[in-house]
This record gives C-alpha cells, structure tokens and sequence, in this order.
C-alpha cells in the first residue's frame, strides 16, 4: 500500500483489509507515522508519539476477535490516559505528567484492537475552542494553515484531516468534538450523556457537560466507536440505557415515515451569524424538504445568555477544584505564572462562588434540559449551525500580554457578580464563533456537526443536528444519509487530499 492509498481509507476500510491479510498492522502504522511526519512539523497535532512502542505491541495484535484489530488510533491530551505515557491537559503546571493507570475508555479502545500512536494537542484543561496552549504551542488547519482547526479536540481534529490517522479520540464539553469538526470538514458526534466510559475515578465531568468519544472522516466509523464504548457504568454518576442492538446497523435503515424537524439560525447569544452559516442551513433544510420531511424554523424557548452565564460559572467552580488539587499534588500556592489567563481568571472568579450558587447554575441546566424535551415532543430533530462562522485565524483569539494583565489585574478588584461578568466577556469573542454548541452539553442530549458547506475562502463549515436523548441512532441515520448525498463535502477541497 503506498501514502496516497493510505490516507483515503477510512478505520472501518482498514480493519477489514488487515482481517483479509491484504494488509498488516505494521504496514498501517509506518504509513501513518510516514503521514505524521511529513505534515506534522507544520500542523503541530501530535504532542506526543509512541512509534516503537507501537510498533512492537502491533506485533502481538489478533485480528480475529477485535473489530479494530491494528487499526492506527490518536488519542487526546486530556483525560484519555495510557499508563506511563504524557497526559498534560495542555497545562503548564502537568507538563511532565505522565498517566498512572489507563482510563476505562482507553481499556475498552485496547479491548476493540486499536494501536496507540500517542497524543493530540488540546488546549489547557480543555478550556477554550482553539488549539493553541503555551506549553505546546498552535495547532493549525490543514485546510489553511493559517487558521485554527478549532478546540479543544483540535490536535484530533487535525490529525484527521490530514490523513495521518482515520479515527482519533476527542471529548466534547462545550462544543469540543462539534466545533472542530466544523471547522475542518469532519463528522462529529456528541453523544447522549453517560453514553461512555469515565475514570477511574471520575464519576462525572463537568457535572456531565463533558463526555469522552471522537472525531472521525466516515459516519460509519463513528457508529462502529459507539457499538464499542457504549456502556452502563456502574461507578459513573450519569447513565443512559444500552441501545438495542448495532448503531452501525441502525444507520443503514430509512426513516420509516417523514420526520418532522425544527431549525434555526438565531445565535442563542444575540451575536452575529454569518451568511455562510446561514446558508448551510438553508442548503440542508432543502436537502431535508426534498426527502419529504417537514421543516419548521422555530425558537426553542431557552434563555440561551442565562445559560451560558451558568455555564460559565460551573467552569469556575471546577477549574478552582483543579487548581487546588493541584495545589495540594505540588506542595504551594498556584500563581498566576503557573497557569493561561482563562484558567486564572476562572479560579479566582470560582473561589467566590457560593454552593447555593453553584447548585442554581446546575438547575438551570435542568430547566434548558426540560425545554429540550418539550420541543422533541414536536420535532425529530433541532437543526443550527455548528458554528457561527468558519475557523478564526491562528492567534486571532489569543489574548496579548497587555489583555492578560489586565485581565489578572482587575479579576482580583471587582466582586462576585462583576467576576462572573468578567469571564463571559472574556469568553464573548470565541463564543462568537461557536455559540450553538453548548446547548446539547448541558441538556445531556446527542448532537452532530456533519460537513455540508464549504465557503469562498475554501474553509468548511458544519451544520448541527440534536435529538432526544438516546437518538443518536436516528443522528446516524440522518448523517448516513446525508453523506450518500451531493451536500456532504468531506475531504474535497482539502489541499492535504489533493
């Protein structure tokens, strides 16, 4: 098999030339390091590699009872944890962490047959939806390099749409597996909350914001990942039941009547949207009327500013757990040298927030989530735009130095209720761009981002699709069809394809 082959396969392509023996997983492996190393030097998405440790474990792997077997595989950066490897978060402070033990969802990719090739670049704590942490440095597009490829799973994200890998792991807790998919031409799926494995140790991630999945070129591949991790975890606080039988089956099968589906352009946040997202949906709804759907552009009903506000401060509350856990593993005080901007800013702002405040924040997810259910008595579906403009520039939401130290100045000068304002102002230029995400994060719902749109400029852009929760299987079966269809982009335009 040569590169060009290479890069064109999806997981699913790969698997099943390995169980044929037209393929081993050694050959797999070389080319994918061979991709890696031809583009990486540019595209900084890999922060870690394990070549010969893979290489040797590929060796061993069996073929016929795992439906991965020697399929190359990255892993994200945070919360994906291989024993002894680097797992930094994108943190400064963990920059020569190295994982204890491997996470319940890295044991179930191992039971599947994946090869681990290393580790993704992914913002500090996974805090911001561009890929640029100061110990790792930016991750760019390979649409253009000189954008970004989104966050926090951008390393994946890149990673991807670049050929070196088919498949690569990613979390979602704002928007985190959507957005990059977005904004690189990928298929994304966040599933229903509890859907995957958490920890050891873990019970819930940001209250159940975030859920750990990945990122992937074929909806076929991201159906076969979801036949594999589902679970119902014991120890875990939040679950879902097992669906009944295969998703990647499940996404073959026609709707057996016309859906009804509400859509939406409105930014939940009253900021700008671009034509170009505009214009995706609309391409989408037509695509939607012409199978004889019902489409109805609807307002939802959720205060969309209060809950981002909420959203914002559980993000406090929890990034103060960390700085003091932290604190307590290092033996001092965290300073403000020690960590980015927003992860000092949301400390300080979280060492304000009371337990009555924190639980009322938690409520009003509960409020949304409620909402949610009542419009999914109506519609199958909720279509927005993935995103509401195509990738910012490399740096463009990067504060400067003078913006960072005013930003510590006056964090520390104002009260709670200016703190919190405080952070949503300084999160409103990138929420600017990805205002439509979050929702299905703090509702528990499945959402997709499918890659219907391509603008002038030859950057991508996503159109988002939420159900009910526990209907990913009827995500997978609007994304299947789609990508059969003449709206679905994927990889043409990408000059990394070429």
């Amino acid at each position: 098999m040569d590169l060009k082959t290479y890069v064109t396969l999806d997981a699913t392509d790969m698997a099943a030339l390995i169980r044929k023996k037209e393929t081993t997983p050694q050959e797999l492996l070389e080319l994918s390091f061979q991709q890696l190393e031809k583009v990486n030097p540019e595209l900084n998405a890999i922060t870690s590699a394990r070549k010969e440790k893979v290489l040797e474990e590929a060796k061993n792997v069996n073929v016929e009872n795992s439906p991965f077997a020697g399929v190359p595989l990255l892993l994200k950066n945070i919360s994906q944890a291989v024993k002894g490897e680097p797992l930094t978060s994108g943190a400064k402070l963990l920059k020569t962490m190295t994982a204890e033990h491997d996470s319940h969802f890295i044991k179930k990719l191992r039971d599947a047959g994946f090869l681990f090739m290393g580790h993704t670049n992914t913002p500090e704590f996974g805090l911001k939806n561009i890929t640029e942490p100061e110990t790792h440095g930016a991750t760019r597009n390979p649409w253009n390099t000189d954008y970004s490829p989104g966050g926090s799973s951008g390393g994946s994200a890149a990673a991807i749409a670049s050929g070196i890998v088919p498949m690569a792991g990613a979390s979602d807790g704002g928007g985190s597996i959507r957005i990059p998919a977005s904004f690189t031409g990928l298929f994304g799926l966040k599933p229903t909350r509890g859907r995957t494995p958490v920890g050891p140790g873990v019970g819930r991630q940001w209250q159940g914001a975030s859920i750990d999945f990945a990122l992937s070129r074929s909806v076929r591949d991201s159906a076969a990942m979801l036949d594999i991790l589902q679970t119902v975890q014991p120890e875990a606080a939040f679950q879902t039941p097992l669906f009944p039988g295969s998703y990647k089956e499940a996404m073959q099968h026609l709707f057996e009547k016309p859906l009804k589906i509400a859509y939406s352009t409105k930014s939940p946040v009253g900021t700008p949207v671009s034509e170009g997202a505009k214009t995706a949906v609309a391409k989408t709804v037509k695509w939607l009327e012409k199978q004889g759907h019902i489409i109805e552009e609807v307002d939802n009903g959720v205060d969309g500013i209060q809950l981002m506000k909420d959203y914002f401060l559980m993000n406090s509350g929890e990034i103060s757990m960390v700085v003091a856990q932290l604190e307590k593993a290092i033996g001092r005080e965290v300073t403000a040298d020690d960590v980015e901007i927003e992860t000092w800013v949301l400390n300080q702002a979280g060492k304000s927030v009371s337990a009555a405040e924190f639980s009322a924040s938690l409520a009003s997810w509960d409020t949304a989530a409620a909402q949610m259910a009542k419009l999914h008595e109506t519609y199958d579906f909720y279509v927005t735009p993935a995103s509401a403009f195509t990738a910012p520039e490399v740096g463009e939401l990067t504060f400067d130095k003078k913006m960072q130290e005013q930003l510590r100045t006056q964090i520390n000068e104002i009260d709670k209720q200016e703190q919190q304002s405080l952070i949503y102002d300084m999160f409103l230029p990138s929420l600017t761009y990805t205002p439509f995400t979050q929702l299905a994060n703090l509702t528990g719902q499945p959402g997709i981002s499918v890659p219907v749109y391509l603008s002038e400029q030859g950057l991508p852009l996503g159109v988002q699709v939420m159900a009910s929760k526990g209907g990913e299987h009827r995500l997978l079966q609007l994304a299947h069809q789609l990508e059969q269809s003449d709206i679905w982009i994927g990889m043409q335009g990408n000059p990394m394809f070429e």
